[in-house]
């Protein structure tokens, strides 16, 4: 811990750790989103290999800081993280399911969820809270398990791995505030409001992450289902929304070319500061 303002948050309760990490997330989101102060219009090419670079990210995440500490946390035995990983999945797929919310590019009249008459935007803004429900609870998750190491040495391992993992998602995070508020500048909507609505697409992170994070403290016979769990949600998310969303407008390379920079980026994050 060679950095104060690292070794500070490091000594601070688990549940703290989360919500500091959460909140960072959170105003990634609130950054990505504030473009709309500034434009009205944003490149398509550009914006599709940033959900290309925040599927990378989301796929590196779930393996190298959620699954592959709960299999090490297992001792060999396979069933926690297929049995947490499959859960995740299916947890998502109910939620997508029941909540309204409505994928970029598409007409309000193809809104999936329980039939609703609320506003477009709204909307919007829940296809993106999707995402960040099962990003927030992997970042309180993963410093969840800090608090759960035996030794000190293990102890500052996983938390450069939760850091890691917090950052990563913080990046991915930008272009996911931009991604509602920017089509509904575009379609009038004042800045202020299409800001504020971008931004609320990530307020879920902190309540996730602190979930996250008590019930892993609570419950510490759950944490490699839970590490399981939460790279299941992300791994819906990837595979249903941000790689489908990143090839529809024609710009299938430089999306991929940005899944596999993210990719690249969350591995080097992960290696680098767990």
């Amino acid at each position: 811990m060679e950095y104060p303002a690292i070794r500070w948050v490091f000594e601070q309760p688990v549940v703290v750790q989360a919500l500091l990490a959460t909140l960072f997330t959170w105003a990634v989101t609130a950054a990505g989103a504030s473009l709309v102060f500034f434009t009205r219009r944003f490149d398509q090419k550009l914006m599709d290999g940033m959900l290309g670079m925040a599927a990378g990210v989301m796929i590196a995440a779930s393996y190298w800081s959620l699954l592959a500490p709960a299999i090490e946390m297992s001792e060999g035995d396979w069933r926690p993280a297929t049995i947490g990983f499959l859960l995740g999945g299916f947890f998502l797929y109910g939620i997508d399911k029941i909540l309204p919310h409505l994928h970029l590019g598409k007409e309000t009249g193809e809104a999936e969820g329980i039939p609703t008459h609320w506003q477009r935007a709204v909307l919007l803004m829940l296809a993106i809270t999707l995402h960040n429900i099962p990003e927030g609870l992997a970042v309180g998750v993963a410093f969840g398990a800090v608090g759960q190491a035996a030794e000190p040495e293990t102890a500052r391992r996983l938390f450069g791995a939760a850091a890691a993992l917090a950052v990563g998602i913080g990046l991915q995070n930008f272009p996911e505030g931009l991604a509602v508020a920017m089509p509904l500048r575009r379609e009038g909507m004042g800045r202020l409001k299409a800001f504020w609505y971008g931004q609320l697409s990530g307020v879920v992170e902190p309540l996730a992450g602190l979930l996250g994070a008590w019930a892993v403290m609570s419950m510490a016979a759950v944490l490699p289902y839970a590490l399981a769990f939460a790279a299941g949600a992300m791994m819906f998310v990837v595979v249903e929304e941000l790689i489908p969303e990143s090839q529809r407008n024609g710009y299938s390379d430089f999306a991929t070319g940005g899944a596999l920079l993210g990719f690249t980026l969350m591995m080097v994050l992960d290696v680098a500061l767990g």
